[in-house]
C-alpha cells in the first residue's frame, strides 16, 4: 500500500496539482491584498466610506455584513479575470505550436508480408 501511494504521489499530475494549489493560495492572498488595499479604498472614495467590509445593515438582532460580501465578490471577479486571461494566453501558445506529424514505424516483417501478399495476388491473376 505504501508503494502504491509513492507511485501515486510521484505521478506528474499530482505534483502539478499540488504546485497549482500552493500558487493559487499565494495568488489569493495577493488578490485579497489588492482588493482590500487598493480597490476598496478607490470604491470607498465614491461611496464616502473607505472600508467596504464595515458596511452592514441591522434588522432587529440580525446584522448583515454586505460589505464583506462585496469584498468577496470583487476578489472572485479579479481571480476569474486573471484565470480567463491566463487560459487565453495558454490557448494561443498551444495553438501556435505546429504539430509535427509522427513518423510511423514500419515493421519490417509486416512490410515483407505485404510484399508477399502483393506477389501472390499477381501470380493468382496470371
Amino acid at each position: 500500500m505504501i508503494k502504491e501511494f509513492k507511485e501515486f504521489i510521484a505521478r506528474g499530475n499530482v505534483i502539478d496539482l499540488a504546485v497549482g494549489v500552493i500558487i493559487g493560495s499565494a495568488f489569493t492572498a495577493i488578490v485579497k491584498s489588492l482588493t482590500d488595499n487598493l480597490i476598496n479604498p478607490l470604491i470607498g472614495i465614491f461611496l464616502g466610506k473607505v472600508d467596504l467590509s464595515n458596511l452592514k445593515i441591522s434588522i432587529g438582532d440580525a446584522t448583515f455584513k454586505y460589505g464583506s460580501f462585496l469584498n468577496a465578490i470583487i476578489n472572485f471577479f479579479i481571480v476569474a479575470i486573471v484565470v480567463f486571461i491566463l487560459v487565453k494566453i495558454i490557448n494561443k501558445v498551444v495553438k501556435n505550436e505546429p504539430e509535427e506529424p509522427e513518423e510511423e514505424e514500419v515493421d519490417v516483417s509486416a512490410q515483407y508480408l505485404e510484399e508477399i501478399r502483393d506477389l501472390l495476388k499477381e501470380q493468382a491473376k496470371k
